[in-house]
């Protein structure tokens, strides 16, 4: 008897141990259709036992019940076999390449599936119902999945928790039925093109605790009866169509975390109720039609709050002295709006304070600004452009003496119309990498001390009153040299400000000094051609003088050189044919001669590169080089075509479009060229 009984316990291990076989077949039948590229490992599916491949998981009774392969770079279609596979609960295959349009038997026979996740992969076509009786977790964004919005996953899947449809190219109308999924925590599906009102059935389902439909082209109002779904903690309708008024009694949502309602068409004011938020922690409206008085807001209970964005509308009054009390702050921008007066004296107590823009306002006193934040030890990133208006800056004694802005890295101080000369304390900020002080009216000389900063590799310093030579030292800017210094600025872009337009147009900025439309005089220094990495050089509407350095040859990354409207003469170096990157160049309005380079991308540049300088030559010109005749005492006059010549003629030969330049590249230089939107 024992032995029978240890025979049977031996036959049950064995069995335990081999996978369903339709399981096994089906699994097979998947892995045919799909293959891996490099630097993928192929999967370990040798053994005779599906239970023990990769990614696969089985129950007692030998049913294959989970099937997890996310990230291995597979690519192929779902074979339709999948789904007999009708014990699996969990099926990820996120992060892969797969491809084609999902099989109706997925959604028909795997009524046992409650998690479902094929996101970031390349799946098109429309998703077909019925649904998963027991789903709760339903995930295939970023792919390309187009129709509406399946409408029968709440009618069948009514134990669903989360679905997101986020980053496809879904449209239309939400059909109605959401209401339904009585169970729905998590509702995504932003980045496509869905249209019409936000469904009223949405503001129903009170287990909600995340909507998060940005980046579509919803219209009208938010309903008022938002407020009642108590458990929600991020609302993110960003980049729509919406009207109407921020829900006056939103401050109910006790729970909110996320507030991130910009770039919509949103007007009258901020609900006084709002500040009832208190576990909020971003709070983004910028980009709307909002107004009122924002120094009668009351911030003093939001002491979770990091991020706050009012920028782009039109508020006015002062700055709350309330907001300093907000000592979790991490990022604050009000800038384009219609503040006035000056800041506050207690932001210097806000020491978590990184990222601060002001700029486009009305506000006065920018030394004493510049004193209170001084001390804020975390402050990197400060706008301060355009918000005071034709004030002295000069060598303050009480900020020459601060030790502050020690960790600062980005400084905007443009189209404020400053006075006075570059303010000498700037040059122990060592971190600074970015430094705009253009469309002042700066006086003296451009300092030596710049060239020593050891970080910098923006320096916009357009349209002062600057004299004097452009110093030889700006050759010596290591971050300009050499990729051995942190020449980066994406690690400051904050996950809820790196989104917008503007900041993509800041971290995406080149490498470049712009001195132009200043009054300096004397020779390019040759030491520019030290700055390797420079991609952007504008010395424009200056007195420069003398000849083009042939140096500037070596600055093998230029995708900008502006020298027009100087005094340059000589001839234009050869070498600078060597510029493969170059796709705007202008020398116009000098007194240069010669015959202008041809090759390289001197072949692609058009006369108004050239034109106002009397002594060039060359077929961008349609003007014919002068040469000087045999017994002709010298005198210049047209060439006479040899015999050879007058068979082929040499400007008669094209010269091709030379080196093409990527669309992304040029649409990055003429965003570095227009100053007035570099920084806000």
């Amino acid at each position: 008897m024992p032995i029978l009984i240890f025979l049977f316990l031996l036959l049950s291990c064995v069995q335990a141990l081999s996978c369903n076989k339709l399981d096994h077949d089906s699994l097979l039948s998947f892995y045919k259709h799909i293959s891996s590229s490099p630097p993928a490992i192929p999967l370990n599916w040798s053994s005779t036992n599906c239970c023990k491949w990769e990614g696969v998981t089985c129950n007692p009774e030998s049913h294959v019940t989970h099937l997890s392969l996310p990230g291995k770079h597979l690519s192929g279609t779902i074979d339709p076999f999948l789904g007999n596979l009708t014990f699996l609960s969990y099926l990820n295959l996120s992060d892969n390449q797969f491809s084609g349009s999902l099989p109706f038997t997925l959604f028909h026979t795997l009524n046992h599936l409650e998690s479902l996740d094929l996101s970031s992969n390349r799946f098109n076509g429309s998703i077909e119902s019925p649904f998963f009786p027991s789903l709760i977790s339903f995930n295939v964004s970023n792919n390309s999945f187009t129709g509406s919005l399946p409408s029968s996953i709440c009618i069948t899947s009514r134990f669903v928790k989360m679905l997101d449809f986020s980053t496809n190219k879904f449209s239309g109308n939400v059909s109605k039925g959401i209401g339904r999924c009585s169970k729905l925590e998590i509702f995504r599906a932003g980045f496509n093109s869905l249209s019409g009102w936000l469904p009223y059935e949405l503001y129903t389902v009170k287990t909600l605790r995340e909507i998060s439909l940005p980046n579509n082209q919803f219209s009208g109002p938010v309903n008022d009866s938002i407020a009642l779904l108590s458990n929600l903690s991020i609302i993110d309708l960003h980049q729509n169509e919406l009207t109407g008024e921020v829900p006056k009694n939103i401050g109910l949502l006790s729970n909110l975390k996320q507030l991130i309602l910009h770039t919509n068409s949103l007007n009258g004011t901020v609900p006084p109720s709002l500040m009832n938020c208190t576990s909020l922690k971003t709070l983004l409206l910028r980009n709307n039609h909002l107004g009122g008085e924002i120094s009668s807001l009351e911030f003093s209970k939001l002491q979770k709050l990091e991020a706050i964005d009012f920028g782009n509308n039109s508020f006015v009054g002062t700055i709350p002295v309330s907001l300093c009390l907000c000592r979790s702050l991490i990022a604050i921008r009000l800038a384009f709006n219609q503040l006035t007066g000056e800041i506050p004296a207690c932001m210097a107590d806000i020491k978590s304070l990184s990222h601060l823009s002001i700029s486009y306002n009305f506000l006065s006193n920018v030394v004493g600004a510049l004193r209170i934040l001084m001390q804020c030890d975390n402050l990197s990133v400060l706008f301060l452009s355009r918000c005071f208006n034709d004030e002295p800056v000069s060598n303050d004694d009480s900020l020459l003496h601060l030790n502050g802005f020690q960790n600062l890295q980005i400084l905007s101080m443009g189209e404020c119309q400053l006075r006075g000369e570059v303010p000498s304390w700037i040059g122990k900020l060592k971190k600074l990498k970015v430094l705009n002080l253009s469309y002042n009216k700066f006086t003296g000389t451009i300092p030596k001390w710049l060239g020593s900063m050891p970080n910098l590799f923006i320096l916009n310093l357009t349209r002062n009153h600057l004299t004097g030579e452009l110093p030889r030292e700006i050759g010596d800017l290591k971050a300009l040299a050499s990729d051995d210094t942190d020449s980066n600025l994406s690690n400051l872009a904050l996950p809820f400000l790196s989104t917008t337009l503007q900041y993509n147009r800041l971290f995406n900025l080149p490498r470049g000094i712009k001195v132009g439309n200043n009054s300096l005089s004397g020779n390019i220094p040759a030491e520019l051609g030290n700055l390797r990495l420079l991609r952007e050089l504008d010395l424009n509407d200056n007195d420069f003088k003398g000849s083009i350095p042939s140096e500037l040859s070596h600055l093998v990354n230029l995708e900008k050189l502006d020298m027009s409207g100087n005094h340059l003469s000589g001839e234009i170096p050869e070498s600078l044919k060597k510029l493969h990157f170059l796709s705007f160049f202008s020398v116009k309005n000098n007194d240069l001669e010669g015959e202008i380079p041809k090759g390289g991308q001197f072949d692609t540049f058009t006369n108004t590169s050239f034109e106002g300088n009397p002594k060039l030559c060359g077929s961008v010109l349609q003007r014919n080089c002068p040469s000087t005749t045999p017994g002709g005492q010298g005198e210049i006059l047209p060439p006479v075509p040899t015999a050879e010549e007058s068979e082929t003629p040499w400007y008669t030969i094209p010269f091709g479009l030379g080196y093409s330049v990527g669309f992304f590249v040029v649409i990055i230089s003429l965003l570095f060229r227009s100053s007035r939107k570099w920084f806000n």
